[in-house]
């Protein structure tokens, strides 16, 4: 018997695919698999139109059989099997595809019918086999055939092809498993928990069975008597075949089929979660790109899930075979918490079925995915507030960060879905703060600080709440940056209260202020050499109620933005520093009592008053003071 060569072309891609196509290599029982899936789909489709096939729809099958001794896995499947030809043209010239061509025969010929799904399109994945085995026997028969065909290969080196016997059509693929190496466990993939785990993993949806012998202890009675006259029992092992596979996934089935709850339980089960999920997303979508889609936001979460580099994500998978445990290219990261399956038959995949060749069906599912949790996060908003405003406290930072990323280009996209303090207690949406605003209001008033309380606390809050008009607080530099993306809503800009002009003071009244601050400008200078550096400018301000002083900043860096530069990775990074402004009040007694001090040539008074409001304007802006003690002598030097 004549060893067959592969093909020089074949032959270099058998050694890339075992090498480095395929980055893991359990997907080997995948691809198998799906192979034999592929098979019966076509016999079971003949059988609509040929009655000599003798089989029903229930009588189709792919069995496992693990054999340690002879250290061999069987996948065996009664399907419509390869004549020799086939064989030789199928598994001799690797990424030759029977189950395309046969797909592009049906199409053309207007007969694909609804049930047929054609799995093992990629020609290629039938030698996966070798990246665990040493030697791959095929021993198939054509339905029509009497003679079966026996194809056997150890690699590269070749392969020889004979006439054998089979007692009906179908084909099974016996693959010798490797000697376990330094660093490699083959022995592994005999064992019945590690194949059934792989198969739940990949192969779970397959519409066939998926079958195996497992392994049970039996209590059975003996026929004897104890010393007390009750039935004796003992324990014997007992072998039954059992169908692994869950078949029919639960996304696949109709609304009608499955109710919402029964989804929720899925959902429970399948991620380990104790509430129920926040938001359901069902997509049956058909078209350009068809494909069946359950989606989940999740209820919950933890303190660690944005430190977690992995996530549990998307799962993706064409026809019921999973191709990718996490999809990262469906959904942009600010809806990364969302958990679920998306299944297209209509992906454009790669040889090792990994990843894809070319990203157009998945980007239009995904933007329609987008499309439909937005709507659902909208409806939960208007729906059920308290809940939306759980999820909104446990992932709204993703969202908040999606409308930063990429220059801001998704900020339309989220920001209906952002949600902002007004008080403590109470979350606002941008469209509600608007629709709230009275006439007289011009623009969208917000303070940051590092908490919310204390950015109510800022001494710059005061006049516009006087005023009756409502405030957002920010607690965060990155609400700060959201704001900046944002840059206005519904047509109103957003207005920082500690360094914009609230736009309260006529043209006529600025002037004045002008004039004021000109008028003390020796004082002023005074105060900012006797704090020094720190400061870059002190100046009257009209803007801060009862206190007597604030601290301000001018440019794009505020106080909180230099509080998280001042926590980052590089130096540079935290070099950055803001531009302080100190505001004083000039109605506040303890200004008019640094101004008396100053009139009256008590420059040592005037210096240490004016360090004094510097302390102030630094604790009310939650900046810490380097001498908590110092501070506290200038305090007692004063009585």
């Amino acid at each position: 018997m004549a060893k067959k060569q592969f093909k020089a072309e074949s032959k270099r891609l058998l050694d890339l695919m075992i090498n480095s196509i395929y980055t893991n290599k359990e997907i080997f029982l995948r691809e198998i698999v799906s192979n034999a899936s592929d098979a019966i789909d076509k016999l079971c489709y003949k059988a609509l139109t040929d009655d000599q096939v003798g089989l029903n729809r229930d009588d189709f099958r792919i069995d496992i059989i693990l054999d340690k001794n002879a250290r061999t896995i069987t996948v065996r499947d009664n399907g419509i099997g390869m004549s020799k030809d086939e064989a030789e043209n199928n598994l001799g010239v690797i990424a030759k595809s029977g189950s395309y061509a046969f797909k592009n025969e049906m199409t053309d010929s207007g007969k694909e019918e609804e049930d047929l799904s054609i799995i093992g399109q990629f020609g290629v994945g039938f030698y996966s086999a070798f990246m665990v085995s040493d030697e791959v026997t095929v021993i198939t028969r054509k339905y029509g055939e009497e003679t079966a065909v026996k194809w056997q290969s150890k690699g590269a080196d070749g392969y020889t092809i004979t006439d054998c016997e089979r007692d009906s059509a179908g084909t099974d693929v016996i693959m010798h498993i490797k000697a376990d190496g330094d660093d490699e466990d083959f022995s592994a993939y005999l064992e019945p928990w590690k194949i059934r785990t792989l198969i739940k993993k990949y192969s779970d949806y397959v519409r066939w069975p998926i079958k195996m012998d497992a392994e049970h202890q039996e209590r059975f009675d003996t026929g004897e008597k104890d010393e007390k006259g009750e039935p004796k029992y003992e324990y014997r092992t007992v072998t039954e075949n059992e169908t692994v596979n869950s078949m029919i996934p639960i996304w696949q089935r109709s609304k009608k089929d499955v109710s919402d709850d029964d989804c929720i339980q899925f959902y429970k089960e399948k991620y380990h979660a104790q509430k129920n999920p926040a938001a359901l997303v069902r997509v049956n979508a058909e078209g350009a790109v068809s494909y069946k889609a359950m989606l989940f936001v999740p209820g919950e979460t933890d303190e660690f899930y944005m430190f977690r580099e992995e996530k549990e994500g998307i799962t993706l998978y064409s026809n019921g075979v999973m191709i990718m445990e996490k999809c990262d290219k469906l959904v942009h990261d600010y809806f990364d918490f969302v958990k679920g399956i998306v299944d297209s038959p209509d992906l454009s995949l790669n040889i090792s079925r990994e990843i894809l060749q070319h990203d157009r069906q998945l980007k239009t599912i995904g933007q329609n995915l987008e499309k439909k949790i937005k709507g659902e996060l909208e409806k939960l908003m208007k729906d059920d507030r308290p809940a939306y405003e759980e999820f909104f406290k446990n992932f709204g930072v993703q969202l908040k960060c999606g409308v930063c990323d990429e220059f801001g280009r998704n900020k339309d996209f989220l920001r209906d879905l952002l949600l902002f303090y007004t008080s403590e207690n109470r979350l606002i949406s941008l469209k509600e703060y608007v629709g709230n605003m009275p006439e007289s209001q011009s623009a969208i008033y917000y303070a940051s600080a590092d908490t919310v309380k204390h950015a109510m606390s800022l001494p710059q809050c005061e006049e516009v709440r006087s005023r009756g008009y409502e405030m957002l607080y920010l607690s965060s530099a990155l609400d700060e940056m959201v704001i900046e993306n944002l840059m206005e809503q519904d047509g109103k800009k957003f207005c920082n209260v500690v360094t914009d002009d609230l736009g309260f003071e006529t043209d006529e009244e600025k002037k004045a202020a002008e004039e004021r601050n000109t008028e003390s400008k020796e004082l002023l200078d005074f105060i900012r050499e006797s704090i020094g550096d720190e400061i870059s400018k002190v100046r009257l301000s009209a803007k801060l109620g009862s206190q007597p002083c604030a601290l301000t900043t001018e440019g794009g860096v505020t106080l909180e933005m230099e509080r998280y530069f001042s926590r980052g990775p590089s130096e540079e990074m935290r070099s950055i520093k803001a531009t302080r402004v100190l505001e004083i009040n000039p109605d506040n007694s303890l200004v008019k009592a640094l101004q008396d001090a100053y009139t009256s040539g008590d420059k040592e008074k005037a210096g240490a008053l004016s360090g004094i409001l510097n302390t102030l304007s630094k604790l009310m802006a939650g900046v810490e003071i380097e001498d908590p003690a110092e501070f506290t002598r200038q305090i007692s030097n004063l009585f």
